[in-house]
């Protein structure tokens, strides 16, 4: 008896920590070498584990580049388990789109390799209140065990980028935070726009300028990319991936501000139908509310200044 307990005991040391939470990750190829790993058109919930944002990795000769590191300590943990499933190339640079928590509380699954971000970036993520991972934390249960808000440990700056026979173009951009990462790879013409892109899924507007964020997706345009991997939504070509968020972005312009200035209360604009090709969006009558709540208020101000 004592010899089968000991010997359970040893198996049961030998045998790999349960994982927090299984989040089935799955790399496409989209491009050479490129590989996008989606999320679900969702908002956080404890059955989705914070899995709601893309993040994505490219090969190059010299390790691989992975753009944004996700929700979560375990999610990280569980997309350098994926990456060593494509190739057993070392990870060079994890890069940080903005501060938002669902594209860098996967860092610390990556202590051991440079993460960085726009300075503004690391600064923002710095201050963050601790309210915010409490609130993921209680909207997403045991899948955040272990993780952590820190900041990325080094900033990038804009320019180019050579690692391992793939130049990138950094573009320091804003508009949906106050700084915005969005990475070209010029030798396979992917970019990876971050949250300035939405395809699909309805765009969120917590810190958002939706005039600097209009700003920001004409130099996109300009950069002529063949393929857009938006920060939530699938990765396709320029027109579909960029013309759909400004679209959303000019009707929410118009919309708040003709609002404000008939005097119209939130609960009056919340009761209005949403144009067919946004209804049917991903999760688009809570996120219209979550935006009234961001940005009317600000309409409103500016309505009465001018009075």
């Amino acid at each position: 008896m004592k010899r089968a307990a000991f010997a359970l005991g040893l198996a049961l040391l030998a045998s790999p920590p349960a994982l927090a939470f299984d989040y089935a990750l799955r790399a496409e190829k989209i491009a050479e070498d490129t590989y996008l790993v989606p999320g679900r058109m969702e908002h956080f919930t404890r059955a989705n584990g914070g899995n709601i944002v893309n993040t994505a990795f490219v090969v190059t000769g010299d390790g691989v580049v992975v753009i944004d590191s996700g929700p979560s300590l375990d999610y990280g943990r569980q997309l350098r388990a994926l990456i060593a499933t494509v190739t057993d190339r070392p990870i060079r640079l994890v890069l940080v789109t903005h501060a938002h928590p669902d594209h860098y509380l996967g860092d610390g699954a990556f202590a051991d390799v440079p993460v960085a971000a726009l300075p503004a970036t690391r600064a923002e993520i710095e201050a963050m209140p601790g309210a915010i991972l409490d609130g993921i934390y209680r909207l997403v249960g045991d899948a955040m065990a272990g993780t952590s808000s820190e900041p990325p440990r080094e900033s990038v700056a804009p320019g180019p980028m050579t690692i391992g026979g793939h130049d990138f173009e950094l573009i320091a951009l804003d508009g949906h935070t106050a700084a915005d990462l969005a990475v070209l790879d010029r030798t396979t013409g992917v970019l990876f726009a971050g949250d300035l892109a939405f395809l699909a899924r309805t765009p969120t507007t917590p810190q958002a300028d939706i005039d600097r964020w209009l700003a920001a997706l004409v130099r996109l345009r300009a950069l002529s990319p063949l393929l857009i991997v938006p920060g939530h939504g699938p990765a396709a070509p320029p027109p579909a991936a960029l013309d759909q968020t400004e679209a959303y972005l000019r009707w929410l312009k118009q919309t708040l501000g003709a609002a404000a200035a008939e005097g119209r209360d939130a609960a009056e604009i919340l009761a209005l139908p949403l144009p067919p090709e946004f209804a049917g969006l991903a999760v688009a009558r809570e996120e219209f509310a979550r935006t009234v709540a961001h940005l009317y208020p600000a309409f409103e101000r500016a309505v009465l200044s001018d009075d």
